[in-house]
């Protein structure tokens, strides 16, 4: 018995290595391999961050807005900092405004504006574009009770600017897709 077992396990690895060599393949073969260094992707950004902002007159009075109250001829604009990080190659955004502002005057006796951009006093349009490092940009606001209003009209309506705020949104430049 110990014979027979002993027969069968020498045949079978010398089929195996029969296999290997003949029908099953090679033992050696040539093999070359060259490393590439394609590099590390890294993603870029953008964010928008606020400070206080403020409420003028006309005349570039300081408002406290909780408590003035707006005649006919008032034009109130609200100035806020914006603090703006693009970074990337084809990065660019526009700034808006979003949210939902309670309007209680009637529509035509009232003027609100979209946001004008500056920085560094010096106007700039949408889309904003990457300069280096962050961006201040100020925007600012009108609200504007016009001097046309006439009789009673409005006499304690109120304009709510609720949850108002300052959007960036990155915008597709030519070549992404």
């Amino acid at each position: 018995m110990k014979n027979s077992t002993l027969i069968k396990g020498t045949a079978a690895i010398a089929v195996g290595a029969a296999l290997l060599l003949g029908g099953g393949g090679t033992l050696a073969n040539w093999n070359a391999e060259a490393t590439a260094a394609p590099g590390t992707i890294v993603s870029g950004d953008l964010n928008v961050t606020t400070g206080s902002g403020t409420w003028t007159d006309r005349s570039g009075n300081p408002v406290n807005i909780a408590a003035y109250k707006v005649v006919p001829g008032d034009k109130l604009t609200f100035t806020q900092t914006l603090n703006v990080t693009l970074v990337g190659d084809k990065m660019a955004a526009n700034v808006a405004t979003t949210g939902t502002a309670t309007n209680g005057f009637t529509p035509a006796n009232v003027s609100v504006s979209a946001p004008v951009l500056t920085v560094g006093g010096t106007a700039v349009s949408n889309p904003l574009k990457p300069t280096g490092s962050m961006q201040t940009v100020t925007a600012t606001v009108t609200f504007e009770f016009l001097s046309t209003t006439t009789g009673r009209a409005d006499t304690t309506a109120s304009y709510n600017f609720n949850n108002v705020a300052f959007q960036l949104t990155q915008i597709t430049q030519p070549g992404l897709s």
